[in-house]
């Protein structure tokens, strides 16, 4: 796995660690780093086919995107208390510290914990009290998304939906992760239609490793609001000009674009085209314990293999704060924030 430091960086990467940053792409099962992964393995008895941190790291060569969620659900059945769920939060958490992630949006899957017997409750009771702790320490902002799981039928989704009623409160909006390709929108319509019933505010994958027309069906059979990944829309000029034109965000990952083989190469990336073209398109890590790197390890490949500039890691900063799932008010304190820096860092 790459971790580049900070004295690693570039100039552009380097003048980004201290700005203030939105992360908007994470799923939490995805920051489970490799010695934690082993330490709730051997406390809960799970066998696992590593028995070393080089093991489960030499294991991250990826061939597609079925191939890491064969590890990826592998690893989250190692959660199974609300110690672990704590353990899993604070871990992310302090990541945004350092890198001065102020605010971030992070999938939840509970689908991923029932066949563990795990329900809702157990892990949210685990990732409150991490969310508090940090709250209270440094003043992080979080938003919690509930993420359905599309390889599983939308009836099963729509029960999980009910059962989460009680925790209503906990989440800012919902989404729709897992594999792609065989898996389209059109499937989730009366769960979408449902969770709007309730208020959230809605995204879902599209256009990772689904063709440009899921992201089509994700904006007008399901109504969101945001498409997580997204960059196979640069094969559709139509769809090009009607996203820029309604700005509507784009959630993109790179180091996980690269590792999953939407693209050979970080070079050959069209995030910062995108960019260009007027897309709200922001930066993430998605699942950084696996994909090499978290979110200033994914501006910096943009910045070395992409050469992107002062001004276009700014704006790709200032869609993270246009794209987050807040009211205007907090918004508006995050671009203070990010004007504070820039006065004292032009």
């Amino acid at each position: 796995m790459r971790h580049v430091t900070e004295q690693q960086f570039g100039p552009v990467t380097q003048w980004l660690a201290g700005m203030p940053k939105a992360e908007l792409h994470l799923h939490i099962d995805g920051s489970l780093r490799a010695p934690r992964l082993l330490q709730l393995a051997a406390k809960h008895g799970v066998s696992l086919p590593y028995s070393s941190v080089e093991e489960v790291e030499a294991a991250y060569n990826f061939s597609d995107l079925q191939s890491f969620l064969d590890l990826y659900y592998l690893g989250a059945s190692v959660l199974r208390d609300a110690d672990d769920f704590y353990l899993l939060m604070k871990d992310y958490l302090e990541v945004c510290r350092v890198q001065n992630i102020v605010h971030c949006e992070i999938m939840v899957e509970p689908q991923t914990y029932l066949p563990q017997g795990v329900d809702l409750g157990v892990v949210l009771e685990g990732f409150d009290r991490a969310i508090a702790e940090a709250k209270s320490g440094w003043g992080q902002s979080v938003g919690l998304i509930l993420s359905f799981l599309r390889h599983l039928p939308e009836a099963e989704c729509l029960e999980m939906l009910t059962a989460a009623d009680p925790y209503r409160a906990h989440f800012c909006a919902i989404g729709l992760a897992s594999a792609e390709r065989d898996f389209p929108p059109a499937n989730f319509q009366t769960l979408y239609r449902e969770a709007a019933k309730r208020g959230y505010a809605l995204t879902a994958h599209a256009g990772e490793e689904g063709p440009p027309s899921f992201i089509h069906d994700a904006l007008q059979l399901l109504s969101v609001a945001r498409i997580d990944h997204g960059v196979r829309a640069i094969e559709d000029e139509y769809l090009l000009n009607q996203l820029a034109a309604d700005r509507l965000p784009l959630t993109v990952c790179p180091l996980s674009n690269v590792r999953l083989c939407v693209y050979d190469d970080m070079s050959q990336h069209r995030i910062l085209d995108l960019l260009d073209r007027g897309l709200c398109v922001t930066v993430n890590s998605d699942d950084p314990a696996y994909f090499g790197g978290d979110l200033l390890e994914n501006f910096a490949a943009l910045e070395t293999d992409l050469s992107m500039s002062k001004e276009q890691a700014l704006l790709l900063v200032r869609n993270s704060f246009e794209a987050a799932f807040l009211q205007n008010e907090e918004k508006n304190l995050l671009e203070k924030q990010l004007q504070d820096y820039l006065a004292r860092n032009p």
